[in-house]
């Protein structure tokens, strides 16, 4: 009886130390050791079960799968510490600028490159705001659209492939990554689609929220701009094609077209006499940064699940998930409602590593395809970086958006854009096909 109650006092005690402001790697692991010694003094915890510990770390630190994190983030931060991101945005955005809502257009457009060329997205974010905010904010764009459309297209690193959360809730679920990135591919278009589509139409709709150039503004030939658009575009685009087509033919596992990304990416930013001492100092530290948060986070995980599962808690939350009413759908809507709500307070990469070990087990006994589960959570956790107070995309946008704009102008902006993504889940749960036919 005591366990039965510790098991889900644990979860309890994990957000609460998170939302105390504890990291929450030490809030993982911690509760884990306070929970175990807690579980030996009343008697139901073997404390033996520890000894796996060590064995389970190690097995983090040789996964072949995870190997690919540090790549694709080297890969996409070397793009954005290069200066290539900010050709790409300077050059669409004089190519869309003449039509109305063009500017808004360019930064979908240009966000989908970048997701699927870095798969990062405060590097997205950060790029097009230093880029494209300050213009579509001097020809009158509206803040809450300008703002909106940046968030919104920095995010798409989360379901266009090469994305890091696609390899990590690969590795969560036991699936490949190769097809949790096909099965993204079309949800990723879809949603670009749909970010493009709610642009023009408000562009339309109201035609003082996204305005066209004035002619003064684009002093440059069409010929020219085609020319320079070719030449902007080419080089990411042949990188991406090889990354990903690598991947999709079965030419290469995912950590080596990460590799080769890597590589790639330098190459072009040496091409652009871009590549210097500073941008790979700047791009090592980062990708150093970020891999070593999903590391620490994945070994506190990985005492937390251990000790979890010495309280049978495994067994207590299959069984849990396994009778709710409605069996398949009511799995379905109570795991998008919790990784729904979560977003509200906590990372991406946090609710990867505390509810996905939870929900997978329930949905493999409910003979749910987990590549297509996979797929819906990482549409659903992209909501998590636009929802308030904590979306981060709006954070890194915050951080380099001139002091006139207000944050509730940002949250504002970001509204339709949940919705959009909101719609886009409901199509993946109503037709599955959209994920499941590409890899047939």
């Amino acid at each position: 009886m005591q366990g039965d109650w510790l098991a889900p006092l644990m979860f309890v005690a994990v957000f609460v130390f998170i939302f105390l402001g504890y990291p929450v790697a030490f809030s993982l692991g911690g509760v884990a050791l306070i929970f175990a010694a807690v579980g030996v003094l009343l008697g139901i915890f073997d404390l033996a079960l520890l000894n796996a510990f060590p064995e389970r770390v190690f097995g983090v630190m040789s996964n072949y799968v995870l190997l690919a994190v540090p790549f694709f983030i080297y890969m996409g931060t070397m793009l954005e510490k290069s200066k290539l991101a900010e050709d790409l945005l300077e050059t669409i955005g004089l190519l869309f600028g003449r039509v109305r809502g063009g500017l808004a257009l360019a930064v979908v457009f240009v966000g989908g490159l970048l997701a699927a060329a870095t798969g990062v997205v405060g590097a997205s974010v950060v790029a097009m705001g230093l880029i494209s905010l300050p213009i579509m904010l001097r020809y009158k764009y509206s803040p809450e659209l300008a703002t909106g459309v940046i968030s919104a297209s920095g995010t798409l690193g989360q379901i266009v492939p090469p994305s890091v959360v696609l390899v990590v809730l690969a590795d969560q679920l036991g699936v490949s990554v190769g097809d949790l990135f096909v099965g993204s591919f079309l949800p990723g278009m879809l949603l670009i689609a749909l970010y493009a589509a709610y642009v023009i139409g408000i562009s339309f709709m109201k035609p003082s929220v996204a305005p066209a150039l004035p002619a003064e503004a684009l002093n440059i030939s069409r010929a020219t701009l085609l020319k320079r658009t070719a030449m902007v575009m080419l080089p990411p685009l042949f990188l991406i094609l090889v990354v990903l087509g690598s991947i999709f033919f079965g030419v290469a596992t995912p950590t080596e077209a990460g590799a080769l990304g890597a590589v790639g990416a330098m190459l072009l930013a040496a091409l652009n006499r871009r590549l210097t001492v500073a941008a790979v100092r700047e791009t090592a530290d980062e990708t150093v940064r970020l891999t070593s948060m999903v590391l620490f986070l994945l070994i506190g995980s990985t005492m937390l699940a251990l000790v979890f599962r010495g309280f049978y808690g495994d067994l207590w939350i299959r069984d849990l998930l396994t009778n709710l009413p409605g069996g398949v759908i009511g799995l379905l809507i109570a795991a998008n409602l919790a990784i729904f709500i979560l977003g509200f307070f906590i990372d991406f990469f946090e609710i990867a590593f505390i509810l996905v070990p939870l929900l997978a087990p329930a949905a493999e006994v409910l003979g749910i395809d987990l590549v297509w589960f996979g797929v819906m959570i990482a549409m659903n956790l992209q909501t998590s970086f636009l929802t308030p107070p904590f979306g981060f995309a709006i954070f890194y946008l915050r951080g380099v958006a001139p002091k006139e704009i207000r944050t509730t102008q940002m949250y504002r902006g970001v509204v339709p854009f949940i919705i959009i993504q909101l719609i886009g889940l409901t199509l993946i749960i109503v037709f599955p096909e959209i994920v499941t036919v590409l890899l047939k």
